[in-house]
């Protein structure tokens, strides 16, 4: 590992499933690393308020909450039929979160970009904790590094919200700005958004990039009409494809804990649809799960909900012949 990368466990660290904690990252290869867990927590703030808020918080409360989620590894899941690692030898490696640089905040998204292609070319899956939604443009950055990549990245975001702004107070990569900044990367391809409603998500100029670009829209309004399996048919098969998630995207009755609520969203049977779906259709790289506000959580739900997100997303690729 570089000596520029770092990452330590918190004091009391808990890991996603009881995984084992793997802080040497260069070992991963070693280890046969199948999965790699990233907490992310500190984005590009807008302000001093925004360097630690409680979304840096949501890595440690997500991990923590694993086992409202799935209860042992070795229990019955009915959303795939089987025990989550479906009997099969599959590594899932913890690696602690990337650490923040109160001297340099723009620090993190540094090393988390090392931290993720160090996974991605150990041959793993990658999953990121959030953080806010900025935190997943250094994790976009290093999917260049997968390995046989020969297409662009097919990008599924999840999202009340569009994420086209250029910039908030002349920073570029902050949480208003994620989709924007992906579109500018040479192997990210196509674009897909989902569960996009309500107002004050984007400016009119913001869309107009946005359709200009060639990104596809769709609204709740829609999605709530057509269901998404027909979302899915519009997602051409056989590509590679990454999976950002926005907690706001999603129906507040299973994520409330977010800093901007808005009524509707893409529901846990509609989520659960779409990833498997994906994994159908091809490689599913990655995913995030990001803007969770732990504090604004109703029993834990919000950060239940994202666990059971990640296993519909490894479950269904070990299944699918993808991990293993």
């Amino acid at each position: 590992m570089s000596d520029t990368l770092t990452i330590a466990p918190r004091r009391e660290f808990h890991t996603l499933f009881d995984a084992p904690l793997v802080l040497d990252l260069d070992t991963l290869v070693d280890v046969g690393a199948h999965v790699g867990i990233l907490g992310l927590p500190y984005g590009a703030p807008y302000s001093m308020e925004d360097v630690t808020n409680d979304q840096s918080n949501a890595p440690t409360a997500i991990r923590r909450s694993w086992q409202r989620a799935l209860r042992a590894l070795e229990r019955w899941d009915f959303d795939l039929g089987g025990p989550l690692l479906d009997g099969k030898d599959i590594r899932v490696v913890d690696c602690g979160d990337v650490p923040g640089d109160p001297y340099e905040p723009m620090k993190h998204y540094r090393l988390a970009e090392e931290a993720a292609r160090k996974i991605v070319t150990a041959g793993a899956m990658i999953i990121s904790l959030g953080g806010d939604h900025g935190v997943p443009i250094p994790v976009f950055r290093a999917l260049s590094s997968l390995p046989d990549l020969a297409e662009p990245v097919t990008l599924v975001h999840v999202d009340a919200h569009l994420d086209w702004r250029d910039h908030v107070n002349g920073v570029r990569e902050g949480l208003s700005g994620p989709i924007r900044r992906a579109s500018e990367m040479d192997h990210i391809g196509d674009i897909y958004q989902i569960g996009l409603r309500s107002a004050g998500s984007a400016r009119p100029e913001e869309v107009e990039a946005a359709l200009d670009y060639g990104s596809n829209l769709i609204t709740d309004m829609e999605l709530q009409e057509i269901g998404m399996a027909a979302v899915l048919e519009r997602i051409p098969a056989g590509g590679t494809f990454y999976l950002t998630i926005d907690a706001d995207g999603m129906d507040p009755t299973i994520a409330p804990a977010v800093a901007g609520p808005a009524p509707g969203g893409v529901t846990y049977p509609q989520m659960r649809t779409l990833i498997h779906g994906l994994v159908n259709k091809g490689r599913v790289a990655g995913m995030d799960i990001v803007e969770i506000t732990p504090k604004r959580d109703l029993n834990a739900i919000t950060c239940v909900t994202a666990v059971r997100l990640i296993c519909n997303l490894i479950g269904k690729s070990i299944r699918a012949g993808f991990l293993g």
